[in-house]
């Protein structure tokens, strides 16, 4: 028999053995495979890509690789699939599905059953024993025929993967030891590999003979290249080159050097810098080396006489940073050495040896494409509630942080009658947001997602704008009557964005207390639009963020004159970076601090889709029946378990901020907290809604909010789940990098125009003055690390917060020690 893992090496697929059921239900049951699994079952089947893959009828080449592999094993791995197209109807088509798993359980000892699955989307894999006198076809069109299925005709060869699901029992049902004993056949006859045991031994070691030339299982972000030297022999272990460690077939010190053409004008540190320079590329390659500290020390030299255990310091420093997304000087590095490739720069030249320019483009891609899904693979599936989950479904899995950052305003707008205690605080959900991307990055998939969720308004719109029309039509007829008819004041709720001040002050006027909300595609519709009174519109929405009193007086009888208690106008919109700068062009009015800004993934080289994400009927009916509660829910809800989160979150960021002297990010975290906080009550909503359906029906649901108004608080307080709280922080952490992402540079160089700049330029989010320094350094050596252009007013001050916060204390005159766990 034979099960082995798919790995690869320097872009060509590996195969390594898995030999006893313990170590295959593990690596089934890790949490990267349970949350891709969850990705792709949630609609994002490009993500189906990144499973663990199997396989089952043949064994590898004598260098351990997959492909062209003719060793033939005595099992078959089988495909089956069932095409919808075939069935009338969806009933028929759920129906023959579930009776795959009874027709092969009913005949699994004359198959020969050995393992049973369910695939990631549709159909199922199994493996069954050889027959020794058939083809591969020929056994799998047996199978097909004694099963009454069909075999996937386009997974028949011996060399075919798995992408392999959970070790769930809804995922995998049935499996037999006697999967793990790995034979294979020589003309016709069956012979176990060399230092296997008997086949009754089910749980054998893991095979010597194999494992001399194939390198253990281990993570593709930790593959750095090492499975050339995949024997134990320590001795070589310690001759290997730093060239030959690489990452997806590109060797570190080609990434290195490309890093530093670009950040230090092709210099390497030297004695007065290492330091800081060390730290730096050590916190940006560690996203490829896969956190791993040996990786770093072996790619990362000692530059100009560097102690190693002061570069080791470094390098840990470097790893206790918070994971982030790949940093965008990184991600710039990379995008480099692909166009080099792209061009065939001699990229001969210095790609890994066994390398294909192809598979290594295929690589980066697929590195390009798990990093955009950073923030969405941290919230954990369970909270998603119906409404969130179906709009991420309908846009894919990268689009899920511009999914929260549009659905959540809009439901904060429906859900009008809500508060939330935030610091003891009653708040409404008022959010704003923008989501930026460039040209074509799929900005306009949102549009279903907010109609969705809009679409009683929009219906409401209609009938209220036909109201208006048949007022102007009356006007019109008695333009010279001396009875004028009534103008009809109705609150429309869904506004558009293209509109003049004084027009919007009047429909936000009319609607009865409750929020408006705008979305719009194309933010320069609001450039455009309010080009000459930006600030009445930065004014509007501040003022709206924080439901605040909003009035508007004019002279004359026929202008606009508005008076409104609470301000509530929630607001979406969507635009290229250029357009961002053009709508948030103040940065110290506090307009930015009151937006959720998330991102559209970087699509620049992505393929064609052949499946794309569509908004279907059922995803928006699911949709609309949470939009029809929200507007139901009324009271203050009172949510400890997240408010205490939130504290935890905002003390943590402060003390990062206060060991690398950043304002800039110490005052994000004052609002970003807030907002998130809102967001995440915005999916407890949900959560109420999709639970009060599942156990009264719709009608029923309806029925218990109008009944009990206490209802909302009451479930939602039972909703605040470690998983929502997690999902709370993702959320907060995603505010503020893209606060950092887009406007660091801009608010460095606002507060220095005020007087409360930091006096530092900072390479990245991650780069910590306080990290960088050593365990006892100097005043000089801190003003170094805080950069050129500091006074020494700036550093005593830093130092003077570190003191009083018990970071560090003065052991000499200008000489200071860090404190353990500071």
């Amino acid at each position: 028999m034979s099960c082995y893992t798919i790995y690869y090496n320097e872009g060509a697929k590996m195969m390594r053995p898995v030999t006893n059921r313990d170590e295959y239900l593990q690596l089934r049951d890790s949490a990267k495979q349970k949350n891709i699994i969850d990705a792709v079952r949630n609609g994002d089947e490009k993500s189906k890509h990144r499973l663990l893959q199997m396989n089952y009828s043949c064994m590898p080449n004598e260098d351990g690789s997959l492909k062209g592999s003719i060793r033939v094993t005595t099992t078959v791995g089988m495909d089956v699939d069932l095409h919808r197209d075939d069935f009338t109807n969806e009933e028929d088509y759920q129906k023959a599905l579930a009776e795959i798993p009874e027709k092969v359980l009913a005949k699994k000892d004359e198959l020969g059953l050995l393992m049973l699955e369910r695939s990631a989307t549709k159909g199922y894999h199994l493996v069954f024993k050889r027959k020794a006198e058939l083809s591969q076809e020929d056994n799998l069109r047996w199978a097909s025929d004694l099963l009454g299925v069909e075999f996937d005709k386009g997974a028949k060869d011996i060399t075919r993967v798995f992408f392999t699901t959970t070790a769930s029992e809804d995922d995998l049902l049935f499996l037999d030891d006697e999967l793990f004993i790995a034979t294979e056949f020589h003309n016709g006859a069956m012979s176990p590999i060399q230092g296997s045991e008997s086949e009754g031994n089910a749980n054998n070691d893991r095979v010597d003979t194999l494992s001399s030339v194939m390198p253990s299982f281990q993570d593709s972000s930790k593959n750095c290249g090492e499975s050339s030297r995949a024997g134990s022999d320590p001795a070589r272990e310690e001759t290997v080159e730093k060239s030959d460690l690489n990452y997806l077939g590109i060797p570190y010190d080609k990434i290195i050097q490309k890093w530093w053409e670009l950040y230090n004008d092709g210099q390497t540190p030297v004695k007065s810098n290492r330091d800081v320079l060390t730290f730096e590329l050590a916190v940006n390659l560690r996203h490829i080396a896969g956190f791993d500290r040996e990786t770093l020390d072996k790619v990362i030299p000692c530059y100009d006489g560097f102690p190693h255990d002061q570069k080791m310091k470094c390098i840990d420093s470097a790893l206790s940073e918070k994971r982030t997304q790949m940093p965008k000087r990184l991600r710039d590095v990379l995008t480099e050495l692909k166009k080099e490739i792209l061009r065939n720069d001699n990229a001969s030249t210095w790609i890994s040896t066994g390398s294909d320019n192809d598979n290594i483009l295929m690589a980066l891609e697929e590195a390009e494409q798990e990093d955009e899904l950073f923030y969405y693979k941290r919230i954990p599936q369970s909270a998603l509630p119906q409404g969130i989950a179906e709009s991420i479904k309908a846009t894919g899995a990268k689009m899920a942080m511009p999914v929260l950052a549009v659905t959540c305003p809009a439901i904060g707008a429906l859900a009008t009658d809500v508060k939330v205690l935030i610091h003891g605080k009653e708040t409404k959900l008022n959010m704003h947001s923008f989501v930026v991307g460039d040209a074509a990055s799929c900005k306009g998939d949102l549009d279903s997602v907010v109609d969705a969720w809009m679409v009683e308004e929009t219906m409401k719109n209609t009938i209220y704008y036909q109201q208006e029309e048949e007022f102007r039509a009356k006007k019109k007829a008695a333009k010279n009557a001396k009875s004028q008819p009534d103008e009809p004041h109705l609150p429309v709720r869904f506004l558009t964005m293209n509109n003049t001040v004084a027009n919007l002050a009047e429909r936000l006027a009319n609607t009865d207390g409750k929020h408006a909300f705008s979305f719009t595609p194309e933010a320069d519709t609001v450039a455009q639009k309010w080009r000459s009174s930006m600030s009445d519109f930065s004014t509007m929405l501040r003022q709206s963020y924080d439901g605040s009193r909003y009035d508007r007086e004019a002279k004359s009888a026929d202008a606009t004159t508005v008076h409104i208690d609470h301000l509530l106008w929630n607001v979406c919109m969507c635009g290229t970076p250029d357009a961002l700068y053009r709508v948030i062009n103040n940065y110290t009015d506090g307009l930015l601090s009151r937006f959720i800004i998330a991102h559209t993934p970087d699509n620049t080289f992505a393929p064609l889709e052949d499946k794309p994400n569509l908004m279907t009927d059922k995803l928006r009916d699911r949709i609309q029946q949470i939009a029809h509660l929200l507007p139901l829910m009324q009271g203050t809800l009172n949510l400890p378990k997240l408010e205490e989160r939130s504290r935890q979150w905002v003390e943590k960021v402060r003390r990062e901020a206060l060991k690398d002297d950043d304002r800039v990010m110490a005052r994000a975290r004052l609002r970003d907290h807030g907002t998130a906080m809102r967001m995440a009550t915005c999916l407890i909503l949900c959560a109420v809604a999709e639970k009060l359906i599942k156990q009264h029906g719709l009608s029923g649901a309806e029925k218990q909010l109008k009944m009990r108004p206490q209802l909302t608080a009451e479930m939602a307080a039972k909703m605040q789940t470690p998983a929502m709280l997690d999902a709370y922080e993702v959320m907060a952490e995603s505010l503020i990098d893209n606060d950092m992402l887009y406007f660091r540079e801009k608010l460095e160089n606002a507060n220095q125009n005020t007087g409360l700049s930091s006096d530092r330029k900072r390479g990245g989010k991650n780069d910590r003055i306080y990290d960088r320094l050593s365990d006892t350094f100097t005043f000089e050596q801190a003003m170094g690390a805080k950069g050129s252009g500091c006074t020494h007013n700036s550093v005593r001050q830093m130092l003077k917060n570190w003191r009083k916060q018990g970071l560090i204390k003065q052991v000499d005159e200008g000489r200071y020690q860090k404190i353990t766990n500071g």
